[in-house]
């Protein structure tokens, strides 16, 4: 079907007004019917005599009407429904067969294998509201709508607005009218309808609710104080930075199966993945990753559904702002106070490598051709680089002169659509050069890098200290950049970091506590300077034993450290104590490492040490998953065995210093769990009695160990059908799933992959959990045939599906750990193809991409 480009919106826009929308969906048949009916009236303005469209996605289009007129529904074209001889005032109205999706999108339809309860959704972004109902599906044509659902009577049914009719009695089909809505733009267009649970509360004025299927009530309900607490405290701190209170009456949070993205803005009623209905136990980091995203959706109030981007070249403007706010406003609000910590470690982590990949785009393009490709910027540059940039803007701007001009922009276009020139406009009262700001900053692609460079006297004192600061050459770009510069001192000499395969943990007090004893604004300027920056005020100071750029992590930059920093490393950062410090310095060794600066065994080296002495449960999370991926990719046979041995013990270490039952040790568990090839250790935490004390070997861990044991040929169908019997889940399955594409078994392989390339009846997030289960090192001999046929199938069937389940799949499937020329050779003869999907482009691109990082490392570290 053709996507809307931007000129088409463009002049649709100039052509029209919506004034309003009133659906009308019939849902009584979803238990057992494909299919549910679907009307809507829309009230719209035009120049007279002048045509446009309309967009739709019918299973069957059965009557169309415009004005006092039927026309022939055979004249829709893909989803392009032609309108002509348009009066100043317009009646279009369209009904019409809808097919449910499996696919997360449109109307999803899930059956709850724990009840066989049914369960649906409406997810209209990007432009599947289409598949819901009739509507000019584009960010700018906003309007009120109202909606009326005819259900069965035993079910919930909720929607953006407030409920003003419901179902009398039960019995029969049960009907739900919904108070028109602010004007919302068509993306943003929710309901929710099934035997869904509730919990209710208010706050200043403001109606709360918390949804989830029955079979997680339980597990709703023993976490609904913190998740009402949390959403209590965001909307205190989003009134008081904006000065504009929640626009949109009502705020429902609904947590839907098999949802795609972590969650959606829709206002009245946000859509979340109940994954996030924890129904096992879980690390603090996980909860924090929860709040944030309830305050990142809640900034969408206001960045995305009060003022609107006109066109999705300025995603930024929801995506980048919510990042920031959502971080923002976690650590300032609630008890996650070192979110920024997760942000520097976890989130700048995602948009530094989306940043260097072939496919890397700036914060605010210039151009988005279409909605299709709108759909390759939902990445790690449109949020986590966004945010990170509009964190330097606050640094360098002020944050009272940042928060002023927000005030400003909301002011000027409520309810209404804004651009990149609208916010400028509104920040121009902070008397800094904006303009040039974000031609530097949103408009140019690629990541600086930071070197400090340094000289220093026979008296160990800095003769100079610089700030080399350095652009790809394909993309020549230096930026003013306002960083923090840490000089810290104290720590130890440390002994071997494992004497003996000891897993007596180090602590920071053994290793000396290493403090900050100053840290130095500095204003990188390179209109001035031209990239090199050099720090007068530390010339003739004491040499520290770490010098630190970005300390504080206030710009987006990677960041090299001086020789005598990278040495001191092993011994300083087990007892550096200011956990965002902690952050940079190893967001630091792992970039080096990824770039083939390091080599794999300098990272490997540090984790007994510094992880058994680590404090923060994010930090020992993402350096255990970051430090697998690498070891997996870059190191092959005994290298990558020894190197896993290293993981384990740094693992051994922190479960040895540990709360029992605490994050710490659960994040130990599932990273030793991950790496190791210990059979007997693995099963017998499995079959209980041998799992470290404390530790919940509970639902969801007992898949972890069951899948690693999969793999490792120690377990196999008969297992995984036992553990499912016992986990009748939606989870259960999507783990049962991964492990059956684990198998070590030729006949499982090709059944898996069929799922993979094939499969059109299962859902989304079963399909991907194939895709997900189907590659593992430690087979690369069994899949070897499948890297070929992955390049030569994906194309087909990326073209069968729905573009964000085909790029999720393609990218999840792809042949990550075929780390060969060969593999190289077939992807780009792939490339060469002009029929290709733009999404299955993108991931192609991209993971060959991280295929030749990994080339290039295994060259200059050879093992």
């Amino acid at each position: 079907m053709p996507s809307l480009t931007r000129a088409e919106a463009t002049v649709r826009a100039a052509l029209i007004t919506v004034e309003s929308y009133h659906v009308d969906l019939d849902l009584t048949g979803a238990a057992s019917a494909d299919r549910f009916r679907s009307a809507v009236t829309v009230r719209f303005r035009a120049a007279a005599g002048t045509s446009t469209f309309a967009e739709v996605k019918p299973a069957r289009l059965t009557r169309v009407r415009l004005n006092d007129a039927d026309l022939d529904p055979a004249a829709l074209a893909d989803n392009r429904l032609p309108l002509a001889g348009l009066r100043a005032a317009n009646t279009l109205t369209v009904e019409a067969e809808m097919a449910y999706s499996n696919t997360g999108e449109g109307m999803h339809r899930f059956v709850d294998p724990a009840d066989g309860e049914t369960y649906l959704y409406a997810m209209s972004f990007l432009d599947d509201v289409q598949r819901v109902f009739a509507a000019f599906d584009q960010p700018d044509l906003k309007a009120p709508v109202s909606l009326s659902v005819t259900a069965p009577a035993d079910w919930t049914v909720a929607a953006n607005g407030h409920l003003v009719n419901g179902p009398g009695s039960a019995g029969g089909p049960g009907r739900w009218e919904f108070a028109p809505t602010a004007p919302l733009a068509t993306y943003l267009v929710a309901l929710i309808a099934g035997p869904y649970h509730v919990r209710r509360d208010e706050h200043d004025g403001i109606p709360l609710a918390i949804w989830c299927r029955r079979s997680l009530a339980g597990y709703l309900d023993a976490d609904a104080e913190e998740i009402f607490d949390v959403t209590r405290r965001c909307l205190d701190r989003f009134h008081e930075l904006f000065g504009e209170r929640y626009p949109f009456g009502k705020y429902d949070q609904a947590f839907v199966p098999e949802f795609n993205l972590g969650a959606m803005e829709n206002p009245g009623l946000v859509a979340i993945r109940d994954d996030y209905v924890f129904r096992s136990v879980v690390t603090e980091s996980q909860r924090e990753q929860r709040a944030t995203t309830i305050a990142h959706e809640m900034a969408h109030m206001w960045f995305g559904n009060l003022v609107t981007m006109r066109w999705w070249d300025d995603l930024w403007l929801n995506e980048s702002f919510a990042e920031y706010l959502g971080f923002r406003v976690a650590a300032e609000a609630t008890r996650y106070d070192r979110a920024w910590t997760t942000f520097a470690m976890r989130r700048k982590a995602w948009g530094y490598a989306a940043d260097q990949r072939p496919s890397t785009h700036p914060v605010a393009p210039t151009e988005v051709a279409d909605a299709a490709q709108a759909l390759l910027n939902f990445d790690g540059i449109s949020y986590a680089k966004g945010a990170a940039v509009l964190r330097q803007l606050v640094a360098w701007l002020g944050d009272d002169a940042f928060l002023a001009g927000l005030r400003a922009y909301f002011a000027a276009h409520r309810f209404g659509n804004a651009t990149l020139a609208d916010l400028l406009d509104a920040l121009a009262g902070g008397g800094r050069d904006l303009a040039g700001w974000a031609e530097v900053w949103l408009r140019r692609s690629q990541v600086n890098t930071l070197r400090a460079e340094v000289t220093t006297t026979a008296d160990g004192r800095y003769a100079e200290v610089a700030v080399r600061q350095t652009a790809p050459p394909d993309h020549p770009v230096l930026r003013p950049h306002r960083i923090g510069v840490g000089r810290y001192d104290g720590g130890a000499d440390l002994p071997d970091p494992d004497p003996a395969g000891s897993t007596q943990p180090v602590t920071a007090d053994q290793a000396g506590a290493v403090v900050r004893r100053h840290r130095y604004e500095v204003d990188l300027e390179p209109a001035v300077d031209r990239g090199r920056t050099v720090l007068a005020e530390l010339a003739g100071e004491p040499v520290a034993r770490l010098l630190l750029l970005n300390d504080g992590d206030l710009s987006y930059a990677k960041v090299r450290l001086d020789p005598a920093s990278v040495a001191a490393v092993p011994a300083v950062l087990p007892g550096l104590a200011d956990p965002l410090a902690r952050a940079v310095l190893w967001g630091a060794v792992l970039d080096a490492v990824t770039d083939g600066e390091r080599p794999v065994a300098d990272l490997v080296g540090l984790l007994p040490a510094a992880l058994g002495a680590e404090t923060e449960v994010v930090v020992v999370e993402d350096v255990l998953s970051l430090a697998r991926s690498l070891i997996d990719r870059y190191l092959d046979g005994p290298a990558r065995l020894a190197a896993l041995g290293q993981v384990v013990r740094a693992c051994d270490r922190v479960l040895a210093a540990a709360e029992p039952a605490g994050s710490r040790q659960l994040a130990a568990a599932r990273g030793l769990i991950g790496a190791s090839v210990d059979r007997p250790l693995l099963t017998g935490w499995l079959t209980g009695g041998a799992a470290p004390q404390g530790l919940a070997v509970d639902a969801d861990l007992r898949w972890t160990l069951l899948g690693r044991l999969v793999v490792l040929g120690a377990a196999g169908e008969a297992e995984i059908a036992a553990e499912l019997a016992a986990d009748r889940s939606a989870t259960g399955e999507e783990r049962a799933a991964r492990c059956r594409a684990a198998l070590p078994d030729p006949a499982a392989k090709e059944r898996a992959w069929q799922v993979i390339v094939a499969d059109d009846a299962l859902s989304n997030r079963l399909v991907t959990a194939y895709a997900d289960g189907f590659w593992q090192p430690e087979q690369r001999d069994l899949t070897a045939s499948y890297v070929q046929r992955y390049f030569a199938e994906m194309p087909a069937a990326a073209r069968r599906r729905t573009p964000w389940l085909a790029d999720r799949v393609a990218e999840r499937a792809f042949p990550r750990y075929a780390v060969a020329d060969r593999t190289r050779e077939w992807a780009a003869a792939l490339l060469t193809r002009d029929d290709l999907p733009p999404g299955l482009r993108r991931v192609v691109t991209d993971a060959d991409d991280d295929l030749r990082r990994a080339l290039q490392a295994r060259s200059a570290w050879p093992s």
